[in-house]
């Protein structure tokens, strides 16, 4: 006999389980299929092991720099199977959290892979599922690109797996995984080669931000390749690896190659068309504003719709669809402008609002736009102090706030307070009618002239 569920998600990461939890405060009998572990790649595989490792790396620079402050020298290496274990425990607590709220909520929680066999009904295992509401949020996995020996490397989920810190490491990739990477291992005592395609990384953010934190790499010791494309990956007989590029040039002498080439969404598995829907051709699937796909009563959140793939949207966004369905909120969803986000790099960078180039592309000329850069006082004392960089873009006719990016100490979490500012239509009057907090690197935004 069918199970029938008034609302069931695909996937249990971060977004399909605060779908099911909000949807069923709202009275709606749920249920969350889910193949892997809960939690999804935020839990498991990214955000969170990715900020404890930073966090871990943060340490590492701050014990490396101890004695500008007058302690003696620290600890410079670190014990990696000991981190590995406590950073497991901690993700083990938040499965154990997660399946402690989907039961005070009566989500039912089904383990296994779901397929649509009809546009309201899932087989999972031997049972079939039905609702009149399905929510696909499976989420997205690392792309391995088709190169010849591309099998020697790794990718970010292969990251998280390391049993021991490697000597010598070569990451590849231009985009905010690829940094963080890079950065981590440089900090943890890596020798740390980045390459990436064009002339930058981070093309997609603000140029100050990318500028600045290929000065920032450079300063550190990490080796930057700008203009290489991998063509093909070798084991040598010492068993390290080599990386030959298009360019013609060779790279050798790796013990761990990670590939951070983009991500591509979990939908090859989901057999869309019994459902009636045909993913893009980059596997996405494609949603309205309120997250409908072109099937009504089947919706997508997060990566896998490739929009804004961010843990807190896919968060958002489920939220907002419960409340619509279930919480008699018709015209509730998601607002996709503003978005605040973080890059853990080192320094960590914070932005929201247009870049500069994208401001120019939509205001022209109507712009007023307010920088600086500085020393921040936790870097006083250090011989090689990391300046912090800051970037205000407004609309000079009205004044209006539309940018705001950050690199530098503290970036990541001073960016919330302005983000909200910048949502409500604050001004740069606003901005400057505030007391500065003295002394801060935050206090710079509301006395930039």
């Amino acid at each position: 006999m069918n199970k029938k569920y008034d609302l069931i998600a695909i996937g249990g990461g971060s977004g399909g389980i605060a779908t099911v939890n909000k949807a069923s405060q709202w009275g709606a009998k749920c249920a969350l299929v889910e193949a892997s572990t809960l939690g999804g790649t935020c839990v498991n595989v990214g955000c969170v092991p990715k900020k404890i490792t930073w966090l871990a790396s943060e340490q590492a620079l701050l014990l490396k720099e101890a004695s500008a402050f007058g302690f003696p020298p620290a600890a410079t290496t670190m014990n990696w199977q000991s981190f590995v274990s406590h950073r497991q425990a901690y993700i083990k607590k938040l499965h154990q959290a997660y399946e402690k709220k989907l039961l005070s909520n009566q989500v039912t929680l089904i383990q296994g892979l779901a397929r649509f066999c009809g546009p309201h009904q899932l087989q999972v295992g031997n049972d079939i599922i039905e609702a009149p509401h399905i929510v696909i949020s499976t989420g997205g996995k690392p792309t391995l690109p088709p190169l010849p020996g591309a099998h020697l490397a790794i990718d970010s989920d292969g990251f998280f797996a390391l049993q021991s810190l490697p000597k010598r490491v070569a990451v590849l990739g231009a985009g905010y995984i690829a940094v963080e990477l890079a950065g981590m291992l440089n900090a943890l005592g890596c020798d740390t080669t980045l390459a990436f395609r064009h002339e930058k990384v981070l093309r997609k953010f603000d140029v100050l931000l990318s500028d600045r934190l290929i000065q920032a790499y450079t300063q550190q010791g990490i080796v930057l390749k700008a203009h290489h494309v991998p063509k093909r990956l070798d084991k040598m007989p010492d068993n390290s690896l080599s990386i030959t590029f298009e360019n013609d040039q060779i790279l050798t002498g790796f013990d761990c190659v990670i590939f951070a080439v983009g991500r591509h969404p979990n939908s090859e598995q989901l057999n869309l068309i019994s459902a009636g829907l045909v993913p893009e051709k980059n596997g996405t699937i494609g949603v309205d504003a309120f997250q409908n796909t072109r099937v009504s009563g089947i919706y997508a959140i997060g990566d896998v719709t490739g929009r804004k793939e961010l843990t807190p949207v896919a968060i958002k966004a489920g939220r907002l669809l419960a409340a619509r369905l279930f919480g008699n909120q018709p015209q509730s969803k998601l607002n996709y402008d503003n978005i605040p986000s973080v890059v853990f790099s080192h320094p960590p960078i914070g932005t929201v609002g247009l870049t500069e180039q994208e401001a120019k592309d939509r205001y022209g000329d109507d712009l007023r736009i307010y920088q600086t850069q500085f020393t921040p006082m936790s870097q006083s004392f250090f011989a090689h102090p990391q300046k912090t960089s800051m970037k205000l873009i407004t609309v000079a006719s009205t004044d209006k706030v539309i940018g705001c990016h950050l690199i530098g100490d503290g970036a990541d979490e001073m960016l919330q307070g302005f983000a909200l500012a910048i949502t409500m239509g604050a001004t740069k009057a606003d901005f400057d009618s505030v007391v500065a907090i003295h002394p801060t690197s935050a206090e710079e935004l509301v006395t930039l002239t």
